[in-house]
């Protein structure tokens, strides 16, 4: 942040008048800092994902399924990131963890350069996700997880991949889906999927890695919860999201 604010004419101020880093400032001297910055994200006023809990290092989303969180190729102006601009058009988008297109729940976004650096790897988040079959009541998968040969898009299990640790418990279920809360050791691209693919209960609606599709048409997970410390007041920040309808009747047999 000192190297971009010394790059930039004006980012430095001592009482107004631009100084350099080793200046000396006396008692009473006002320092300015300060770097313009401007949102690459195209503004989409259209769009819509409640705020769940807002201050002034971060606001929080509650994602729908179906919504990107980045702009891509295909999803040019339908993004997390394009309600972000139109909310906040004087922001640069930074999220701090990012759900796949058809995750819904809790998505945390950063407001300043300096919050972002501080929360990578420090929010403590729990998944919900409907599986198929009868899983056991707790459990932890320890996996290391590959990009798959002749693909962009999927992973795989396999002995020369990345380490993947998966923690969760059984909270409910029926005859064909189990509900489980899932706690992430590591941040994989895929982990959840690709691990209760890996034991042989694939989550419903995930055809990618071999879930049913009958009852629900997207992969069955949802970010619920999220907790973290803020970085700007040290204040312990909790925010909860619940289950979307469609997890909860696969759940609740309807």
């Amino acid at each position: 942040m000192l190297r971009r604010l010394k790059s930039v004419d004006g980012g430095i101020k001592i009482n107004g008048i631009g100084a350099k880093a080793i200046d000396i400032v006396k008692q009473g001297d006002i320092i300015t800092l300060g770097r313009q910055e401007n949102a690459t994200v195209e503004a989409n006023y259209a769009l819509n994902a409640p705020i769940v809990l807002e201050n002034k290092a971060v606001v929080i989303f509650d994602k729908p399924a179906g919504m990107p969180v980045h702009p891509s190729a295909g999803h040019r102006n339908d993004t997390l990131g394009n309600l972000f601009a139109a909310l906040y058009p004087d922001l640069v988008f930074r999220p701090v963890n990012r759900l796949d297109k058809d995750t819904s729940g809790l998505c945390l976004i950063a407001k300043d350069p300096y919050s972002a650096n501080i929360l990578q790897g420090k929010c403590h988040k729990l998944y919900y996700a409907a599986v198929c079959g009868d899983t056991d009541a707790s459990g932890t998968i320890d996996a290391p997880i590959a990009r798959a040969e002749n693909s962009i898009i999927m992973r795989c299990v396999r002995g020369d991949g990345r380490r993947a640790v998966t923690h969760y418990r059984r909270i409910s279920g029926n005859e064909r889906y189990s509900l489980l809360e899932i706690e992430l050791e590591t941040g994989r691209t895929h982990q959840i999927r690709v691990h209760f693919s890996h034991i042989g209960h694939p989550l419903a609606g995930d055809s990618l890695y071999g879930g049913c599709r009958e009852d629900i048409e997207r992969h069955a997970l949802h970010c619920g919860n999220i907790h973290f410390t803020c970085p700007l007041t040290g204040e312990e920040i909790a925010a909860k999201s619940g289950l979307p309808e469609d997890i909860k009747r696969l759940i609740q047999g309807e």
